[in-house]
């Protein structure tokens, strides 16, 4: 049986060696992912710290969660739904006011964040994609929080053409210390479009929080390329975070899926103006001059989604500590940096309640998850997706 499977392998890889060299795929990066143990060790889970609550049930395709101040939690849910969970109670009607929303495959509403001085002003941003003459694609608009819904609709980004291909819309947003509005779009599964300075699929957007450009962007006065792009060569970043003592903007990303490249080569990047992150010239753990390399790497796939930087008080020992969900992989990461590198990393829930779409600190200190078993790629749950609350062990 062993010469058998040891047979098999090797047709595989021969098969794939041709492939590749006939579809320009980097095959020896695939193979060093495959074989070569990650540089960055994964230690061994301490599961006894904390324990897990299972708050709710009965979401559909949740895709983010985010905390308030006041102790509410918002989670927006594909469809074109916003919830809001008080004392752990899901408020039987939706949000008023969330706009039409196209919902296929990867699409649909989508993040969420706060404005920076929303205690004070009440304004939040949905990022939802959207049916055009162009295709679908990603728009984002700024609303007022009211007692009554979302009010006073201003669309922030229109949008930039799109595929036919429902998927890859990226679409994780975040505000960092410098106040503008960092967010990802993905390349919509054609790949040359994260390369192209005039196309802004497959690369980071900052903008001001009213939606013009700011002044320093990097490729803002070139004539070749578009001033709202922060970074390019990214394939599908659907995790996006930023550390609290230096500011540096932490992303996860999709790796290939076999149709682009060989499967695996998730990644982990520290996103820096103006850098190009490969995609689809390098994959896995391959690289180029003028190229930046995954910080991690991971091959099988784990499909990395949604991230967060805990500061609470909580769990100590996890302060300043790097969270993101997986939905492939079933589990929740967690990985301590040093400076700007990795030091360690751990598995954390592990094939415990299925796939994992988003994190979020909750206000007391507690780890919020949702899972992703209802979307178009979940197995399904007659029960609806869970949202879960780590707490330490009493």
């Amino acid at each position: 049986m062993k010469k058998v499977h040891d047979f098999f392998t090797l047709t595989c890889v021969c098969v794939l060696l041709w492939h590749g060299a006939a579809m320009g795929y980097d095959i020896a990066a695939w193979l060093r992912a495959g074989i070569v143990p990650p540089p960055v060790p994964v230690m061994e889970s301490d599961e006894e710290s904390f324990q897990v609550e299972i708050v709710l049930q009965g979401l559909e395709s949740p895709w983010a969660i985010v905390p308030v101040a006041d102790g509410r939690i918002f989670i927006t849910e594909r469809p074109g739904r916003l919830r809001v969970v008080e004392n752990g109670r899901m408020r039987p009607s939706p949000v008023p006011g969330v706009p039409r929303v196209s919902y296929q495959g990867q699409g649909g509403l989508l993040d969420m964040v706060l404005h920076p001085d929303y205690a004070a002003n009440r304004l939040v941003y949905l990022a939802y994609t959207i049916d055009s003459d162009a295709g679908m694609m990603t728009r984002i608009t700024r609303f007022k929080e009211t007692p009554e819904g979302l009010r006073e609709m201003n669309v922030i980004f229109p949008g930039f053409p799109g595929s036919d291909k429902p998927k890859h819309f990226g679409c994780r947003m975040t505000f960092a210390p410098d106040g503008k509005l960092y967010f990802t779009l993905g390349e919509r599964g054609e790949g040359k479009r994260a390369q192209d300075l005039t196309d802004l699929n497959g690369k980071t957007l900052r903008l001001n929080d009213d939606g013009t450009i700011p002044s320093d962007n990097p490729f803002v006065g070139r004539k070749d390329a578009r001033p709202e792009i922060f970074s390019y060569g990214n394939r599908n970043s659907q995790g996006m975070a930023v550390q609290p003592v230096t500011g540096y903007i932490v992303q996860t990303e999709h790796g290939p899926s076999w149709n682009d490249a060989p499967g695996g080569g998730d990644e982990v990047n520290i996103i820096v103006s103006g850098g190009n992150y490969g995609w689809p010239l390098v994959h896995h753990r391959g690289n180029k001059e003028g190229m930046i390399a995954p910080l991690l790497e991971y091959t099988p796939a784990i499909a990395p989604s949604g991230a967060m930087f805990y500061t609470g008080n909580l769990f100590p020992p996890w302060k300043n500590d790097f969270f993101f969900t997986t939905l492939v992989g079933r589990k929740l990461v967690r990985v301590k940096f040093k400076d700007q590198e990795p030091v360690e990393q751990e598995f954390l829930l592990k094939n415990r309640f299925g796939r994992l779409r988003d994190v979020a600190q909750g206000i007391d200190g507690s780890i919020y998850v949702i899972t992703s078993d209802t979307d178009a790629y979940g197995p399904g749950r007659k029960e609806g997706d869970r949202l879960l609350r780590l707490v330490p062990l009493r």
